[in-house]
């Protein structure tokens, strides 16, 4: 369902990803993980048609994205880190619009919102504002509404960063029936391991942009000699603190001498 070969993204002189490669298979609940600063959100971010690979190919469902990119959006569905709903609007009205610019069939569009909106139980919700919401029920809106125009693979982003532990499991109990009650594709990044233990069938391991270790979570532990997940995870990337803003600078300083350059 994703084939990624030799993908590299560079920013000037910063190189992000460095020539990975990794394939996710349809129905796949696949776990990207890294430290902060590693390179998962810039390859999202290439797998999601918003950066273009400096070399290397991409391909979702045999589609390019950097060729077909409108076909490929319909392809997949995506939750960012950062909340992307419109609080002024009703929990239903923010599932009507999106079905809206997906173009999702008006005799379709109403019982896919029910139907989603109950899976993720938020039916009895529908007509109150969004600002009213917890910060786990929008993120089940969200995941609720990536759903919406029938994607084969949704991409989730740290999906329960800031989440209870109770809040936490509801959402991954739901996601996982998600996958197998219809099939689709999760492709998710989290800092949370057990997490990823938990409910992912392989795991790809990034760090300084390139992937250092692939595998399921068992095959993972066995090859580090280690009891868990997050054990096989410090063991391949080391216990210091990354420091995620000056990763980030480097990146945005590059990008503005681009900028400038073309000026």
């Amino acid at each position: 369902m994703i084939r990624v070969e030799q993908l590299v993204k560079t920013f000037g002189e910063v190189k992000a990803v460095r020539d990975i490669s990794f394939q996710v298979e349809q129905g796949e609940i696949f776990a990207f993980l890294g430290p902060n600063g590693a390179g998962k959100t810039t390859t999202i971010k290439m797998l999601t048609t918003l950066l273009k690979p400096t070399s290397g190919t991409v391909e979702l469902d045999g589609l390019d994205p950097t060729v077909s990119s409108n076909e490929a959006r319909k392809r997949f569905g995506i939750v960012f880190q950062d909340p992307s709903l419109d609080d002024q609007l009703t929990a239903y009205e923010n599932m009507g619009l999106h079905a809206a610019l997906y173009k999702v069939p008006r005799h379709v569009r109403r019982e896919r919102i029910e139907r989603l909106l109950k899976l993720f139980e938020l039916w009895d919700r529908r007509d109150d504002g969004v600002k009213q919401f917890s910060g786990g029920m929008r993120r089940r809106l969200e995941i609720a509404r990536s759903l919406l125009h029938t994607p084969k693979i949704i991409f989730l982003d740290e999906p329960t960063l800031g989440l209870d532990p109770q809040t936490r499991n509801q959402m991954w109990t739901l996601v996982k029936k998600l996958n197998q009650d219809e099939g689709v594709t999760v492709f998710l990044t989290t800092h949370y391991m057990e997490e990823a233990e938990r409910v992912a069938q392989r795991v790809a391991i990034i760090d300084h942009g390139q992937i250092i270790a692939q595998g399921t979570p068992q095959e993972l532990k066995l090859q580090t000699g280690t009891e868990s997940l997050e054990q096989a995870f410090l063991a391949l990337t080391g216990s210091a603190i990354r420091d995620e803003e000056a990763t980030a600078a480097d990146t945005m300083r590059a990008m503005a001498r681009i900028w400038s350059g073309r000026k």
